[in-house]
């Protein structure tokens, strides 16, 4: 081995003190391509320039030396999308595509990459793709968070973590975006005061608070401290977006006077704006929405004559501009009209406004649900291609190896040929090693294969049941069935890109697994998950759900769903290097026969999962199933567990 070593280290010193010049060249040119990279990102876009600035990158993206260097391409590749992304979206999404696939399977690149993934949730977001825009922001806003030597300016991780939080935030993901907001005000400092940032980011924590379970002891400060910057750079923030925080603030303690104040504030802005950029969305939504908070907080007063005044301007409004309102926004507009009409007295009206928001009620969640199906259908599809590509990236690192192993050995050969004998057993040792390496890739292949054949099975089996809901038109346990699931399905593709996870990762995702079934099955159960005692669960890594599927066929197959006595118990025991998992049900009160017993699709997957674990590590691995006295039935597997130290 130490002879093997040493020619081995003599064939390299070989090759790069052969390479030594060219190296040395290359950096000086890669240096010199970065700093015109910055100084032509930084230029600004005109009408004179625009065309210019585009022809640029493109012959940038014809040059030999930066499409050999993988940052210099993945960067000419983002700018080049971010540019056409005012022109063409497809062509946009192309170029952003084509960049993160230079960078993302790759370690490092992580400034490059948090760029790409915020133009892409950029991108989603202009289609109105909520959960792909989310999915995107939030990869690019975990880089930051989770690396703050990252080469970002703070006004880029400012951006960043802001539009990840703002995506959050929609997806009712409250604790979420409160944590990137609260990352971004750390940030402020190193901004200009008179950055919009500044002002952005407290309005956006005070709205989470607001329209979350969050203290609302912080709402005092971040108001007073909006008062400071409009008061010191007037000219810079809009004083639109104080007054909003301010009615927020004040609609929270239920002080009508104080909202209408500050709405009446907003009108004479929003109908300003409207009149100069009337094709606009946003000036004609914002309009809509300051004319129904005036409709309801003037009905709250009594005021009936201001209150029917501001419905029909708002009316006016939806007429010239109803392609573009917010359901939210028609919602909240009938639901103050029909309070208007119980007030003075107008049953009829009344009844006939809150029927049409309900309709629009109904009509906004069927068209959400539809596109949230779609986009978690889109999801699963990146992420597939996301396996695909790192498994083809690995194939072609595989054999780039190879193929430098093989002029190694050339090189070795013609140096030592008076060593022949030596050179033979060396050889013959590097081909079991390969060999024996090849029959342990193989068997994780087979795991990959096994694990993308179980992922789709469960997301069927979960949108069956949110299909249900939707039948029986069960809006609430809809929608928090459905945030519910987003949540399992984003804790699910994380898990599923890796090859092992820590335990305490997958009793999570179980947790929330049976959290949605007994959702689902209206809580005809109870669970409980007992961890091993005394262990860091985080050091101890197992394949991605293994256990769920056997305990989806204890829901199924081993509670009585018509008796909401029934509950499932897992137990987790660590034994030397096996990880024991029992899962007990209580079992059914008509015993079925036995000779028949149920083996589901995804439970013969996981047992081959775990059969190819215990081959690949050389360990007892296996499961066993006995029934109980009292009628339920104890599943029990032995996993080989991995240590995150080793």
């Amino acid at each position: 081995m130490k002879l093997r070593l040493l020619f081995l280290g003599f064939g390299l010193l070989f090759f790069f003190a052969c390479k030594h010049d060219n190296t040395a060249e290359n950096k000086t040119l890669i240096k010199q391509y970065n700093a015109a990279f910055k100084k032509l990102a930084d230029k600004q876009s005109t009408l004179e320039s625009a065309d210019s600035i585009l022809n640029a990158w493109q012959q940038y993206n014809k040059n030999s030396i930066v499409l050999a260097d993988t940052d210099l391409n993945a960067n000419v590749k983002y700018n080049l999308g971010r540019v056409y992304a005012k022109r063409n979206v497809d062509s946009a999404k192309n170029f952003l595509q084509q960049g993160l696939e230079l960078v993302e399977q790759t370690k490092g690149y992580l400034d490059i990459k948090a760029r790409i993934y915020n133009g892409m949730g950029n991108l989603a977001n202009g289609e109105a793709s909520e959960h792909q825009a989310n999915y995107y922001y939030n990869k690019a806003a975990i880089i930051v968070l989770s690396d703050s030597t990252v080469n970002l300016k703070p006004q880029a991780k400012c951006i960043i973590l802001l539009a990840a939080a703002q995506s959050n935030a929609n997806l009712y993901q409250y604790n979420l975006a409160y944590k990137m907001n609260l990352a971004a005000l750390k940030l402020m400092p190193q901004l200009p005061p008179n950055s919009v940032n500044q002002q952005r980011v407290l309005h956006q924590l005070i709205f989470v608070i607001y329209t979350s379970e969050l203290p609302t002891d912080n709402i005092v400060k971040y108001l007073k401290r909006m008062e400071e910057l409009q008061t010191r750079y007037p000219d810079q923030f809009n004083p639109r977006f104080l007054y909003d925080s301010k009615i927020l603030y004040f609609s929270k303690r239920n002080q009508v006077d104080s909202i209408l104040k500050y709405s009446l504030l907003n009108v004479k802005i929003d109908e300003e704006t409207y009149h100069n950029y009337p094709t606009e969305k946003t000036s004609a939504g914002n309009l809509y929405t300051t004319y129904t908070n005036l409709l309801n907080n003037y009905t709250k007063i009594g005021d009936y004559k201001a209150a029917g005044s501001f419905a029909k301007k708002a009316n006016e409004i939806y007429k010239e501009n109803y392609k573009i309102i917010a359901y939210e926004e028609l919602i909240r507009n009938r639901e103050a009209i029909s309070a208007y009409f119980s007030a003075i007295g107008e049953p009829n009206n009344a009844l006939k406004s809150s029927l049409e928001a309900l309709e629009i009620q109904k009509e906004n969640f069927e068209t959400e649900n539809t596109q949230a199906v779609a986009e978690m259908n889109a999801l699963y599809q990146i992420q597939a291609k996301d396996n695909s590509i790192k498994s083809l990236n690995e194939d072609i690192k595989l054999n780039m190896l190879q193929l430098e192993r093989s002029r190694l050995i050339l090189l070795v050969t013609a140096l030592i040929i008076l060593l022949l004998l030596i050179f033979i057993v060396l050889f013959y040792s590097i081909y079991k090693q390969r060999k024996l390496k090849q029959e342990k890739e193989n068997v994780q292949l087979q795991q990959q294969l096994l694990r993308t054949q179980m992922e789709p099975h469960f997301i069927f089996n979960t949108l069956s049941a949110l299909q249900s809901f939707i039948r029986l038109d069960e809006k609430d346990e809809a929608i928090k069935y459905l945030n519910q699931f987003s949540r399992l399905l984003r804790s699910s593709l994380e898990l599923s890109r890796e090859k092992l996870v820590p335990l305490g990762q997958e009793i999570e995702a179980l947790n929330n697994y049976l959290s949605l079934q007994q959702m689902r099955y209206n809580y005809v159960f109870r669970f409980n998950i007992q961890m091993p005692e005394q262990e860091d669960l985080d050091t101890l890594m197992i394949p991605p759900m293994l256990v769920q599927p056997f305990v989806e066929n204890a829901i199924l197959h081993g509670v009585d769903l018509s008796d909401k006595n029934g509950f499932i118990s897992i137990d987790f025991m660590l034994e030397e290097k096996t990880l024991k998992v029992n899962i007990t049900d209580s079992g059914k009160a008509i015993v079925e026969n036995k000779t028949d017993k149920h083996q589901s699709l995804s439970g013969m997957i996981s047992k081959e999962r775990l059969e190819l674990l215990g081959k690949e590590r050389n360990q007892e691995a296996g499961i066993k199933s006995d029934v109980n006295l009292n009628g339920g039935t104890t599943v029990s597997l032995n996993i080989p567990v991995g240590n995150l130290n080793r």
